[in-house]
């Protein structure tokens, strides 16, 4: 039973995987004392609530509507330290990383479990942060239960890239394709999807592209459909940054760095582009986000030889996408 409830928390964490960035993605289901579901969140973006912190919030807002939670949050852990009336006293929790015990620019998580009287913590995977660690002795030694290792393999998958640009360089190629499994077309994927795609954008350290798309799609490559800060740019083209045209879109965003090779302080990179680009990088690859709309067109199909491992299988409405690996 343990194994369902990690699963879930695993799985809201994945949809907010890459938009946390710098931080891992997280994710936190709360029962109450005899075992119904409460809350189920996530971390969903850096500088906001940790998923344990916006579990227990989402908790007790169930438990009592009447509260009014502040939305930054140190003032909402604060409010929950002095207002929780031991709401949650013998609640269970599933974290899908160990909770962290330090202050950094949001409260330790563990202090949370232990002075609301959570009876049990299961947690995926410990953390290896000498700064974050330390979180299940800390419950331990306040009498919390805590047990570890629930679905610790799925745990680690979900930690992948957290931990690549923790020490270097997350790879990330994205594409969309229609039903048939055709790149071409205006606009293969629907606003959802590309919603979500311009909320990565505006997340990454440098959005990489070909010579080829920039010239014969003439994208502007920003996050407007997020409201979100455009990315710096690296074109890779064998042509001289000085011959594009550039009037092309791109290169009218304000404040855009644009560069021939990627910068060695870019620690999250963004792929965007066709077949031919996918295949001339696909081994350098960490993974893969694929859109597929519930199209089929007349155009050409991709052809690749790949093979991929799927971590991750999610919906925008009609559109599908899923997030992979190399097998």
């Amino acid at each position: 039973m343990e194994e369902f409830y990690m699963n879930l928390a695993l799985k809201e964490a994945w949809k907010y995987q890459f938009l946390t960035y710098p931080n891992p993605a997280v994710g936190c289901v709360i029962l109450d004392k005899n075992g119904k579901i409460l809350s189920i969140k996530a971390h969903e973006k850096q500088g906001q609530p940790h998923a344990e912190l916006n579990a227990i919030k989402e908790a007790l807002r169930l438990l009592k509507p009447e509260f009014s939670f502040p939305k930054e949050p140190n003032a909402l852990h604060e409010f929950i330290l002095k207002n929780h009336q031991n709401l949650l006293q013998n609640a269970t929790a599933f974290v899908t990383l160990e909770p962290c015990a330090h202050q950094g620019k949001t409260p330790p998580c563990a202090k949370l479990f232990s002075t609301l009287k959570f009876k049990k913590v299961f947690v995926s995977v410990k953390d290896e942060n000498k700064i974050a660690s330390g979180g299940a002795e800390l419950l331990k030694q306040n009498g919390v239960l805590v047990e570890m290792g629930i679905l610790e393999k799925e745990g680690r998958e979900l930690l992948k890239p957290f931990l690549k640009w923790q020490k270097g360089t997350f790879k990330l190629f994205k594409l969309a394709l229609s039903l048939n499994g055709s790149a071409l077309g205006k606009f293969v994927s629907n606003e959802t999807s590309r919603t979500y795609a311009h909320q990565i954008r505006s997340m990454i350290d440098l959005l990489v592209v070909g010579g080829e798309t920039l010239r014969k799609d003439r994208p502007i490559l920003d996050s407007r459909l997020c409201g979100g800060k455009a990315p710096n740019l690296c074109i890779l083209s064998r042509q001289n940054l000085e011959s594009f045209d550039k009037t092309i879109p791109a290169f009218k965003v304000e404040n855009r760095q644009i560069f021939t090779q990627i910068p060695q302080n870019a620690k999250f990179l963004m792929y965007e582009g066709g077949a031919e680009f996918l295949k001339s990088l696909k081994e350098q690859m960490d993974m893969f986000l694929i859109f597929h709309n519930a199209k089929f067109n007349k155009e050409e199909n991709v052809k690749l030889d790949l093979e991929l491992k799927p971590l991750f299988r999610g919906d925008f409405k009609e559109d599908s996408y899923g997030i992979y690996e190399l097998l």
